[in-house]
Formats: C-alpha cells, structure tokens, sequence
C-alpha cells in the first residue's frame, strides 16, 4: 500500500461511494473500505483508499475518536494526502460533526489551515459568498430543512462552520476563484496570515472545482462534498505519480436482486413512489415495529416467492409530516434506529435467501447494512447517476451493491441501475 496517493475518512457510507466515483471517473483505482480497517486487512494495489465511518450523526466525540482511528491507520498506510469527505447538504448537528473532526484531523497531521466545500453543481449545489444553494434555493429553503437527523436551517457555511469549532473560518469568494488557481493560493496566505485556520471555498462550476484542487496540491488535508477531490488527481498525475486511464473492472455477479429504501428523502420518495408502481413492493412500517411485530420475519416471508432477477423492493420511506409524526410518537433517535436495525436483519435474511445485487438508499441505512453484512471492503465500478456507482464487495460472498445517498439519482434510478451493473 506504499503507493497509495489519496487517504480519505468519509462520515457516510454513501458519500463514501460519491466519493469513490468521482476519483474513479478522473482516473484512480479506488477501493472503499467499511469502518476502522482490521490489522493485516489485505488492499488491493490502488491510487485512493476511503476509509467510510457511520459517524455524521454520532455524538462529537465518538465521531472525532473514529476519524482519529481513521486517519491513522491511513497513515501507516503511506498515503501522501489526506481528505475528509461530508455530506453536499454540509448537514450535521448542532454541535459538529463536521468542525470537530476537521480540527482532530488537523491537529493529528499538523497542519495550521485547510478548506471546506461541499459544492457538487452536477448535482445541483454551489456555494456563493459563503452561502450553500441546492438548486436554485438556499440549503435553508430546500428540502433539507426538513431531514429527519440533520435539519438544516442556516445556508451560511462560514456561520455554520463557525459555531462548531474555536478558529477562525474565512472565505474564498468567487472573484478569487474565477481569477485562477495562483490567486487562490495567494488568498490562502492572506487568510493564513490573517489568523484563519478554516477557508469556505466558494463554487458554482466544475471549472471552479478544478481550480480549487490545483490550489491545494500542497495541503496536507482537503474537506468537502466528493465534487471538491474532482481536481486533486490531475495534481498526482502532473507529478508522475498517476498512470491516466487505469480502471478497475467488477466481477460478474448473479443472483436476486432487491432494494432496500430507508431514506426519507424527496429523491427517494419519488424513487420509491416510481418503482412501486411497476414492481412489487413491502412497507416496513415502523410504528408496527415499536408495537412489537415481527417484521423481519413478515417481510422475509412476503419476499421468499418473489425472489429473482426482477427486483423488489422493501421501503420505509415517507413525508415529512408522516416523518415528523412518527418521531413525536417514538422519538427522533429510536424512530431511525429501529427502521435500520429491521432494514439491517432484512437484509441479512435477503442474502441468505439468495440475494446478491443489492440497492440501499440513505446513508444512515447504508451504513447500518453493510455493517450487518459483514461487508469489509467494496471496489468501485461504473456509475449508474452522478455520485452512485456500482460496487463489488471485498468478502464472500460476493455482493453487487449500490449505496445511494438519498438525495441522489433520477426518479428511475432503482428500475433502470440493475441494467447498468459493471
């Protein structure tokens, strides 16, 4: 692993696979592992490694303690540069996660600055002045503002960002931007000499990304969204360090195929709504959970005679005021907790009967998913929808798994992914 050119520590299990794509679409080999690697986990020869953690909505310091644990495993891993990968919404509690990892991670490399971005405008975001739009509204205006774990009611990132860590946060605007990646880096010495130690980046194209990432070639740590890593590997391939064009091809991959929908999200709603209408579809409901149901089993005798190639779906996806409601009657934490630990053991069962091309839509689900699977490690393959690709699973058995961040993919994206696998 002395090769490896990109360490990464995501707070998500499908930003992690964002992530993982757009270093894969600019040429790097990628491999995304699950949690903490294990010592002596054997890693197959490859340009960026991403270490993905379930920890956007930990408590602060169990989130800093995993991204520490992270970064140094990385680290004994030889990778040159080192990135912190958050969600485009930039959503985390009140109290972090997003500022406290950042200054962990700071502190553990050394380093006195670093820049935030959580701009994606492929996907629809851009920061402008500080200020994080989704669309043509501000993050405040958007559906985020309605998460069910992460609420996001101020779009000013510099204020945001602000209120979770004790240094100085500064702004990289526009004008700067659009004047070329030399005066960004002069930007970055006036903000350095200035007492800043955090930069909003601000972004509105993919021409602004690339600036962005050829001015921070030297920077031992880079944040953002996946859109922010989309210039960094041209800076390893300018340095010779970077063999343009290589690919890592998945394995074919047969057996059942099944979505798995724990996301709230509007995407996903529509997703959700679009795919029942053609396929055969199972609400995992979690006011019967609290009431003492076995829905596990319910839902695992509903799918045993509609496994097959034909994907089904299993869902607990619904408005904000259903959302809203549920969590007044169970709580806010034990609502989402027991839908993933039912989607969790619902997926398991689904593998032992057969199941081997597997959708999960939210990043919270994702994480609790793969975790129950026993998935160390996924590759990378082609993308189905800007930010989600396919991946094939490191263990056995062998799983084609797609990891969707909710807010992500077309109102099809579930009936068409299963015709894309590659």
């Amino acid at each position: 692993m002395g090769r490896v050119l990109l360490g990464a520590v995501a707070d998500d299990f499908t930003g992690a696979t964002d992530l993982a794509s757009t270093l894969v679409k600019a040429g790097m080999r990628t491999v995304q592992l699950l949690g903490v690697p294990r010592a002596g986990m054997p890693v197959p020869d490859v340009d960026a490694v991403i270490v993905a953690l379930k920890s956007r909505s930990n408590p602060a310091g169990e989130a800093v303690s995993m991204s520490r644990a992270a970064l140094e495993w990385l680290r004994a891993a030889g990778v040159r540069q080192f990135y912190f990968k958050y969600c485009s919404t930039f959503d985390s509690t009140a109290k972090g996660n997003i500022g406290p990892v950042a200054d962990a991670l700071c502190e553990a490399l050394g380093a006195d600055f670093t820049v935030f971005n959580p701009s994606f405008p492929t996907n629809k975001r851009t920061v402008y002045q500080g200020y994080l739009f989704v669309g043509d509204v501000l993050l405040s205006e958007s559906s985020m503002r309605h998460h069910p774990l992460t609420p996001m009611t101020d779009p000013s990132l510099v204020r945001v960002l602000g209120s979770q860590t004790p240094h100085k946060v500064g702004l990289v605007p526009t004008s700067v931007v659009m004047r070329g990646a030399e005066a960004v880096k002069e930007h970055f010495g006036e903000l350095r000499r200035n007492g800043v130690r955090h930069a909003i980046l601000d972004s509105l194209s993919d021409d602004h990304l690339f600036t962005l990432g050829e001015a921070c070639a030297d920077l031992a740590l880079v944040t953002g969204g996946s859109g922010m890593a989309m210039g960094l590997p041209r800076n390893f391939m300018k340095q010779g360090l970077l063999v343009p064009g290589q690919t890592i091809t998945l394995p074919a991959i047969s057996g059942h195929a099944v979505v798995l929908a724990g996301s709230c999200s509007a995407a996903t709603q529509a997703q959700v709504a679009h795919m029942k209408s053609s396929h055969d579809a199972f609400e995992v409901d979690p006011i019967a959970i609290a009431q003492g149901r076995n829905v596990v089993t319910e839902a695992l005798e509903w799918a045993a005679p509609r496994l097959s190639d034909r994907p089904i779906l299993l869902y607990s996806t619904a408005t904000p005021e259903a959302v809203a409601n549920i969590q007044e009657r169970l709580g806010r934490e034990h609502a989402g907790t027991i839908v993933e630990e039912t989607l969790s053991q619902i997926a398991k069962g689904l593998v032992a009967r057969g199941a081997r091309r597997i959708i999960v839509a939210g990043g919270e689900t994702s994480g609790a998913i793969v975790s129950a699977l026993g998935v160390d490690g996924l590759m990378i393959g082609r993308e189905i929808d800007p930010g989600v690709p396919w991946t094939a699973s490191l263990g056995e058995p062998r799983l084609a798994l797609a990891l969707k961040s909710g807010n992500f993919g077309t109102t099809d994206f579930f009936t068409k992914a299963f015709d894309v696998y590659g």
